[in-house]
Parts: C-alpha cells; sequence; structure tokens
C-alpha cells in the first residue's frame, strides 16, 4: 500500500505532498489539474516494486531504466523528460514514494528535462511489495478483451500500458476458493449484476441468476454494469488479493446516478475489507454518494483536491472529508448551473 508521495516539479506540480490513506483516495479536480498523472506515477512505482519481487532483483542501472520504461509507457510522453514542469530551461523533476510495507520498499529518484531512458535513483529499495497493484483505465476492458495482449504484444497500438496491465490481470482463470471476506464483496458485486462473469475461451460472459437464461456475451451487457463485472472478476481470479492497492480513473464515465451509487457502495465496501482504492473524478455526484456510502463504515478516507493557482500551477489539499476542500470547484459549478437553470423559468 501507498503510504507517502512527494513529487518536485513533475507534471503540472511545482511540488505537492500526499498522504495515502490506507483505505479511500479520491482525487478530485478539474480537466487538466493532473488527477491521472498522479495515479499513473504512483501506479508505475507500484508496479515496478512488484515486479521485482516476484523475478530476480535487478541491478541499480536497470531498475533505473524499469523505471523510465514503465512511466514513458503509462503515462505516454514522447520521452521521459516531457514529464518535467513545463519552464524555461533545463529543469529536473525529483519523486519520493513510501510504501507502508514492507520496511525500506520505498524509493527515491530524479530525472531532467532531457532525460530520455533511465532515472537516476537517490534511494534504492531494500524491500519490495508483495501485492499487485490494479490500475483499470476510463474505458472498460471487458468487451475488448478478446485477442488484446496478443495484438499489443505484436502491433503498435495507441493505448498506454495500463490496458495491457489489466487484460494481463483478467487474463487468469477463476480461483477455487477465496478467503470468506473476499467472498462476501463477490457476492455483493454479482448480487449487483444479478449474474456470475465468467471467462470462457478468452471471452467474458455473464451468466444471469434467473433461471432458463443463458449465458449474455459481455459487448450485450450495458457499459456500467461490464466495470462492476471487471472489477467483481478481479476479486474473483485472484488478481485483487493481499490487500493491495486499486487505481480507478474516472470510474463514473458512461455510468447514470443509479450505476454510481452501485460503485459507490463497491469502492467503499473495498476499503472496508482492507484494500486500498485510490480513484480520480471530477463527478459531483460520485463525490456525494461516497461521501453517504463512508458514513455507514469506519474505513479511513482521504480527499484531495487539485486546483490550479494564478501562475497555472496546481494546487493539492489533503482533508478527511470532501466538505473540508476549500473551494470545491464542482460543487461552485454546480451551484452555477442550478442558478442559471432556475433563472429560465
Amino acid at each position: 500500500m501507498l503510504k507517502t508521495l512527494k513529487v518536485k516539479n513533475y507534471s503540472v506540480f511545482d511540488e505537492a505532498t500526499i498522504d495515502w490513506a490506507p483505505g479511500l483516495n479520491v482525487i478530485v479536480g478539474e480537466n487538466g489539474t493532473g488527477k491521472s498523472q498522479l495515479m499513473k506515477l504512483d501506479y508505475s512505482l507500484a508496479w515496478v516494486s512488484h515486479t521485482q519481487s516476484r523475478s530476480q532483483r535487478q541491478t541499480k542501472d536497470e531498475l533505473q531504466k524499469k523505471i523510465a520504461d514503465k512511466l514513458v509507457a503509462t503515462c505516454r510522453p514522447e520521452y521521459l523528460g516531457r514529464l518535467v514542469s513545463r519552464k524555461r530551461g533545463r529543469n529536473r523533476c525529483d519523486v519520493s514514494v513510501r510504501f507502508v510495507s514492507p520496511p525500506n520498499s520505498g524509493m527515491k529518484f530524479s530525472f531532467a528535462t532531457n532525460s530520455r531512458s533511465e532515472v537516476k535513483i537517490e534511494r534504492s529499495p531494500v524491500n519490495y511489495l508483495d501485492a499487485a497493484p490494479v490500475y483499470i483505465p476510463t474505458r472498460e476492458m471487458l468487451s475488448i478483451f478478446p485477442g488484446f495482449i496478443s495484438a499489443y504484444e505484436e502491433r503498435h497500438l495507441e493505448f498506454e500500458e495500463t490496458y495491457y496491465d489489466i487484460a494481463k490481470s483478467l487474463n487468469a482463470a477463476a480461483r477455487r476458493k477465496h478467503e470468506e471476506d473476499v467472498q462476501i464483496l463477490i457476492d455483493e458485486f454479482e448480487d449487483l449484476l444479478d449474474g456470475h462473469i465468467r471467462l470462457e475461451a478468452g471471452h467474458f460472459y455473464l451468466h444471469p441468476n434467473k433461471a432458463g437464461q443463458g449465458k449474455i456475451e459481455i459487448h450485450l451487457v450495458a457499459e456500467g454494469m461490464r466495470k462492476l463485472a471487471m472489477l467483481a472478476y478481479l476479486l474473483i481470479n485472484g488478481a485483487l488479493r493481499n490487500r493491495g492497492t486499486l487505481f480507478w480513473d474516472e470510474p463514473e464515465t458512461n455510468l447514470n446516478p443509479k450505476l454510481m451509487v452501485q460503485v459507490a457502495k463497491a469502492l467503499v465496501a473495498l476499503a472496508a475489507q482492507g484494500y486500498q482504492v485510490v480513484l480520480a473524478t471530477h463527478s459531483l455526484f460520485l463525490l456525494r454518494e461516497l461521501s453517504i456510502q463512508l458514513e455507514s463504515v469506519e474505513s479511513k478516507a482521504n480527499f484531495i483536491g487539485l486546483r490550479r493557482d494564478q501562475e497555472g500551477g496546481v494546487e493539492l489539499q489533503q482533508a478527511e472529508s470532501v466538505e473540508d476542500i476549500e473551494p470545491l470547484l464542482l460543487l461552485d459549478e454546480d451551484l452555477r448551473q442550478s442558478d442559471r437553470y432556475l433563472a429560465l423559468s
């Protein structure tokens, strides 16, 4: 799990520090304020750490290149140095990340505007993450899953690597048994789906609970339900396990309000069971629903507000509730729309 992230001259941030909660973390802000870039940075570093734990430990030079390669593949700049804050002349980005456990698993590194293929590590990790992070991009993956992994490996596709990673996470078969609390989550998600999600011969199907109904091709299931099905299957096949970190970029995309309520319930339930959840959103409805659902659990939450300052940079605020992020631009705009609507009558 993430503990802290410190960046200097990264993307739109001159300087920022985030203290991640062990439960639910919500990054909120207007478009262009760096929500996705923060998530992709943390995800990339957690991914690098976990893959180190599963393979032969690499040298410092190899690790420096691996970090750079993952950041470029995930964030998709033309080259690494393009992730440094845009300022006149040469500049340098500093990144420090710490994880909750194991001890000494964090790292610190930097790279300059002219860096292309490696970072400079200033504090190397001694230990590495056991739990794999999972990143769900804005577009659901179940409908484009068939053949995606081989196509990505053999062709040049204009997809950032998070799509490839989630496809590989979904590719595992269902586990026979689950821990009791994990099975409870799976049952809750499948109740929402009113059926069971299954991977059969490289294609996903929904098997309805109602007797007499045959399986339904995942393409024929509403996109919002496909997102819930994707989350359920990551628990079913064990990709989400060991209380790892789930990243989800704009889960509200193409969801109606009714489904947003279900997604909010699912995310809060995950956080309450010990998973760390990090999501980015600019949906006021989802923010409110998350706040409502959090009232019924003991899980800690961290709301991270991003807003542009007068000089074109981005300011960051953190609070345990969304109401304490001031000013909440999404709420301001929502109120302005209400005023405009009432003025029509």
